[in-house]
């Protein structure tokens, strides 16, 4: 209660649900696009969501983390960046832009295709899962890595390698799935469109990745010394230099920043 009764909290939530709005209105945009060849088309969508991704983490980092993906929340979540009740708004903010995005974009373009993903004529429901899950593990791999505040040896763009990441993502798997590897993306088309085939695909492979991307980073390659008494605390109230800077924002001295990316 007392981190949804801070105002930092809730323009963090707002931040994310502008940040989604305008990262799904202007994938979608590449997509419903004029139609060209389908090599350039791939490379003309996987370009505009990575630079999206690069752009609004840039812009909005400082606010909400910019997590623009319910499945990079998930997994900050179980790696005990955030809480539990921060986790539960960002992927409703999310949630609400994915949708609000596809309407806008809908609304003159409703004749034609939305971008909805959906899996190959030779991809399974399994290999698109497991497509899904892989592409969606370095995503949210990357992001828990650079945002890491106990590294020293990160001196470029965390958001530009965010971006990047998400680009690589689509150079893989968009001609399988569509790309997903954000279940609010996919979510947003496919309510619009009422084509929920397989939909359960994008959220379960997704999450899945989010979560076994965390576990791997926080107890096998960079093991965090968190005790289970501290996660607690964390997702129950939220990171304590979190709530502090809260504090003092209250009292209008600072800017709030996000737990999970480095003070400068």
């Amino acid at each position: 209660m007392r981190e949804i009764k801070s105002w930092p909290f809730w323009r963090a939530v707002a931040a994310e649900f502008v940040g989604m709005l305008l990262f799904i209105f202007i994938g979608l945009l590449a997509i419903v696009g004029k139609p060209s060849q389908p090599v350039v088309q791939e490379l003309k969508v996987s370009l505009a969501f990575a630079l999206a991704i690069a752009t609004l983490a840039q812009s909005l980092g400082h606010i909400s983390g910019a997590h623009l993906n319910p499945a990079v929340t998930l997994g900050l979540l179980v790696s005990s960046q955030i809480s539990v009740l921060r986790c539960v708004g960002y992927i409703l903010a999310q949630m609400l832009g994915a949708v609000a995005a596809s309407a806008i974009v809908n609304g003159f373009n409703s004749s034609g295709p939305l971008g909805v993903n959906g899996l190959s004529v030779n991809v399974s429901v399994g290999q698109g899962f497991i497509i899904e899950f892989l592409a969606t593990l370095q995503l949210v791999l990357c992001v828990i890595a650079v945002t890491d505040k106990r590294r020293k040896d990160v001196t470029g763009s965390a958001p530009l390698a965010i971006g990047l990441s998400v680009g690589l993502g689509h150079f893989a798997a968009i001609s399988f799935t569509g790309c997903g590897i954000n279940p609010a993306r996919s979510f947003g088309p496919a309510l619009i469109k009422s084509t929920m085939e397989n939909h359960w695909v994008y959220w379960l492979g997704p999450m899945c990745g989010g979560i076994a991307a965390s576990l791997i980073y926080d107890f096998v390659l960079y093991p965090r010394t968190n005790t289970l008494r501290s996660r607690r605390n964390v997702l129950l109230h939220g990171p304590e230099d979190e709530n502090d800077v809260a504090e003092i924002i209250e009292g209008g001295n600072s800017n709030p920043g996000p737990s999970q990316w480095p003070k400068q």
